[in-house]
């Protein structure tokens, strides 16, 4: 029996990676299971720190994972603009949508159509948010340099 998800999109998220840059990850899936190694307290947004957990471990990790995931299967990411005025990104691959940190939201069903495309220029403004991202991108690539098999190396 494969594997079952439980983040939005999971089900048809049969994207390609357009690099090779990331060894081992292949799809939206691959990514899921190196970044549920890596999502830390450190990579969460700091407005929601103090309620990161291992059992929440997509809390405050959208616009960094979003990004990271148009790195490496190419698409847009879109916002879902939520309550206090902050976007929960995503991503789009052709007709392709999948939100790896949806979970963080539990039952709440959100809203995937017709929501604007978000900019790494502006995400990425803020310092902290941009050293997040290139955190997260440093262990991914760490991780899979560590993954590969030896006789790719």
């Amino acid at each position: 029996m494969p594997k079952q998800y439980h983040f939005y999109g999971w089900e048809n998220a049969a994207v390609p990676a357009v690099t090779d840059q990331y060894a081992g990850i292949r799809t939206p899936q691959d990514l899921y299971d190196a970044l549920s190694k890596l999502w830390c307290a450190d990579t969460c947004a700091p407005r929601m720190r103090s309620d990161w957990t291992r059992e929440n471990k997509t809390l405050g990790q959208c616009s960094i994972t979003a990004f990271l995931a148009q790195d490496i299967f190419g698409g847009e990411v879109c916002g879902i603009l939520r309550p206090g005025g902050n976007y929960h990104c995503y991503n789009v691959v052709g007709d392709c949508i999948f939100d790896l940190t949806s979970e963080q939201f539990g039952d709440e069903a959100l809203d995937y159509s017709d929501n604007p495309r978000q900019s790494r220029k502006i995400h990425f403004a803020k310092e902290e948010k941009r050293l997040r991202y290139e955190k997260l991108k440093a262990d991914l690539q760490a991780f899979c340099k560590k993954q590969r098999p030896i006789q790719e190396r």
